[in-house]
């Protein structure tokens, strides 16, 4: 089988394409060529120059692989347009030019995310649940889904929607970690989240392109449990083997940790669109529908996820 994967130099999409690989997978990877390889430049891949937002860089890209892995996008950005840029008209032009140019390809699967949805206010958001994103990556996310759903009756497409991923190679945790180390963490008050380790998420990502049965669909991968804020900062505690003293910020000054936030670092996890997100206590999204229609349950609880992120962290010298 042969695959594309964009956001193949990512967190995300690094620890996809070893896992493709190693199922025995030709793959291509849709590169800038300003793109660092570090994560994938020991793996047997083939390399396409290109970008989703040039439309003449794309049809290289896409003739003849059997699946497209989209992962390209923005995650943290300061302007609104760059997060529609990138993560929608750059999934529209994608799917454009895979429906073009191979209209044989039997699976297209969107990385979206559970902010295309938004926080949840009655209950846990599902996907019949009509979405409420609060921030313009939650914003663009869901228009990039509308996107690749245009096209359903031309190409066999699936949506995945994950919450907060974790795992080796993740900057954003990683910030978290940090803090905690140097004995102090933002006490957000209540807070619930779902959340889904990288190798959880991989492997449901690959089940979904593969099954038959999740054509057409969208769903959220996530683990079944829960977690507080205070359960996630517990567990790195433990982690790190450290104690933590919490900070409270009350949500009324969050707007300016953001402004100093996108001050002191370029593209960061805290910046003004981030905060959006921040100021919600409840990310929960339910799996059941994943679960029942495909089988796809996550392998990997908080406790250990967080451990053997600590310990690969650790490792390479980023803590």
């Amino acid at each position: 089988m042969k695959a594309l994967v964009t956001g193949a130099t990512g967190f995300i999409g690094s620890h996809l394409c070893e896992e493709l690989v190693r199922r025995g997978y030709e793959v291509t990877c849709l590169v800038r060529k300003t793109s660092s390889l570090k994560w994938i430049e020991s793996l047997n891949l083939n390399l396409v120059h290109g970008d989703c937002n040039d439309r003449d860089s794309l049809a290289p890209a896409v003739t003849g692989v059997d699946y497209i892995f989209h992962l390209a996008g923005l995650t943290k950005a300061t302007s609104r347009d760059d997060f529609f840029c990138a993560n929608t008209e750059g999934t529209g032009n994608l799917i454009k030019a895979a429906s073009e140019k191979n209209p044989g390809l039997k699976r297209f699967l969107f990385v979206s995310s559970l902010a295309a949805a938004g926080p949840c206010k009655a209950g846990p958001v599902r996907e019949d649940s009509v979405p409420c994103p609060v921030s313009d990556y939650g914003m663009s996310k869901l228009e990039g889904e509308k996107a690749v759903l245009a096209f359903r009756d031309l190409i066999p497409v699936t949506i995945v929607r994950p919450p907060a991923v974790y795992g080796p190679r993740d900057r954003d945790m990683l910030v978290l970690f940090k803090m905690i180390k140097k004995g102090i963490f933002f006490d957000l008050g209540k807070c619930y989240y779902s959340m889904l380790y990288v190798d959880d998420l991989v492997r449901g990502i690959i089940v979904c392109a593969e099954d038959k049965k999740a054509e057409g669909k969208v769903y959220f991968l996530s683990h079944s449990k829960v977690v507080t804020g205070e359960e996630i900062v517990k567990e790195i505690c433990s982690a790190l083997d450290v104690k933590a003293v919490p900070l409270k910020v009350p949500k009324f000054v969050m707007p300016f940790f953001a402004f100093l936030g996108e001050k002191m670092t370029k593209q960061g996890i805290i910046n003004r669109d981030r905060i959006k997100d921040f100021r919600h206590s409840h990310w929960i999204c339910d799996a059941e529908k994943v679960q029942h229609e495909i089988g796809f349950t996550p392998r990997v609880g908080l406790k250990e996820g967080i451990k053997w992120t600590a310990d690969w962290y650790r490792i390479h010298r980023w803590l």
